[in-house]
């Protein structure tokens, strides 16, 4: 079916949208609301080669922003005429391996699930209710992250906690691996299914994932979003037994204790800054010291990931930090020069975009740089299902 997919990519601080055809390639208008909940906030609309449209001001929730996307398609243009409607979803539980076309029980199942991506699924329904308002006879199609890792056997899925508590890890970031995989195939000439590959998403949110013959064995991220890597505001791996600890010590309940955790740790917790671009522009010790602990996470993951695969061709960065902070990147991988990981700061700090490798030519692992296109892979998953 020929036509415009309207993607909605609804994140926990942002909206970034697209119109996508699949078939043609053309893409005649995109957009992104930044900053949602904070004091100051930005939507930029761009269409074709025209100047954007860009109105500066506070967003204080997501219905604003989706709404605020709505006025600048009205405003800038093209008039919205989409076959479909693509969502992207972040927990899909075990029920959703696989894109799904969206009805009333598939909502209700989505919202049942949002306490396990507290952050993520209220807000993809939120951009899911306007569309199918504002879209009443339009296809609305959920992606879900979490298909991606479907494939993790037992062994990576499985807790070691008591089986009655029916929990299991899950992982995230799935759309953005099932992409730049391919893409970093195709960009190393190679078969995607002879390759091993650490993928590192890093934005507000960060994961790192095994993939060996494009499936994934094993992620950071676990039953919810919250562990592993360090990220925006989430802390990543801590000890479970804080939350004995804090309810003993300061009457601290559980449902604080999570909230702490996913809302106000992280970066934010070490700098009083979730962005990253603030705190890299910062010379003090406690901006140092969060960049040394964000950046060592991510080299024990890295660590840790080679010996499960037992071989690595490439490690990809990507996502908001991995594509754009050239220091990030150098940090996170030094003194892996032994397993044949290498950064050529001449590649890394060049002021390239696009895809590319920043490791040096005839490198043993590649290290590669693969904007992620996350909008892409939902328009073709959507194309997919409703053709």
């Amino acid at each position: 079916m020929a036509g415009h997919i309207l993607v909605l990519n609804t994140g926990s601080s942002s909206i970034k949208y697209e119109l996508v055809d699949v078939t043609t390639h053309e893409r005649p208008a995109r957009g992104l609301v930044e900053r949602i909940g904070e004091e100051t906030g930005r939507l930029t609309h761009r269409t074709g080669d025209q100047p954007p449209y860009v109105r500066d001001r506070p967003f204080p929730g997501h219905g604003e922003g989706l709404d605020a996307m709505m006025d600048a398609f009205a405003a800038a243009g093209p008039d919205l005429d989409p076959i479909a409607v693509g969502h992207r979803v972040v927990h899909g539980g075990t029920r959703f391996t696989e894109a799904v076309l969206i009805d009333d029980e598939v909502i209700t199942a989505i919202d049942g699930l949002a306490p396990l991506a507290p952050l993520h699924n209220p807000v993809n329904l939120t951009g899911i209710k306007i569309a199918r308002k504002a879209f009443p006879d339009v296809p609305q199609v959920a992606v879900f992250d979490t298909a991606f890792h479907r494939t993790l056997p037992p062994e990576a899925y499985t807790y070691a906690v008591p089986r009655e508590w029916g929990v299991r890890r899950f992982g995230f970031h799935g759309t953005s691996c099932a992409y730049v995989s391919r893409r970093a195939a195709v960009f190393l000439g190679l078969d995607l299914a002879e390759l091993n590959l650490i993928v590192l998403h890093l934005g507000n949110g960060a994961s790192a994932t095994a993939i060996s013959g494009g499936r994934s064995v094993d992620t950071s991220m676990g039953m919810t979003p919250l562990e592993g890597l360090v990220m925006g505001t989430r802390s990543g791996d801590v000890d479970p037994a804080l939350a004995g600890y804090l309810a003993r010590m300061d009457g601290i309940d559980a449902q604080q204790m999570e909230h702490a955790l996913t809302h106000h740790s992280g970066l934010l917790a070490l700098t009083g800054s979730r962005d990253m671009r603030e705190v890299r522009a910062r010379d003090d010790n406690e901006a140092r010291l969060a960049l040394e602990i964000y950046t060592r996470r991510i080299r024990k993951y890295v660590g840790a990931y080679y010996a499960l695969l037992g071989r690595v061709d490439a490690i990809v960065f990507t996502g908001g930090v991995g594509e754009h902070d050239t220091a990030t990147r150098a940090a996170a991988l030094a003194g892996l020069e032994r397993l044949g990981i290498t950064v050529d700061p001449a590649l890394n700090q060049a002021a390239a975009t696009g895809e590319r490798a920043v490791s040096p030519p005839g490198a043993e692992v590649s290290v590669l740089v693969i904007p992620t296109d996350e909008e892409w892979e939902i328009a073709r998953q959507a194309q997919t299902l409703i053709a």
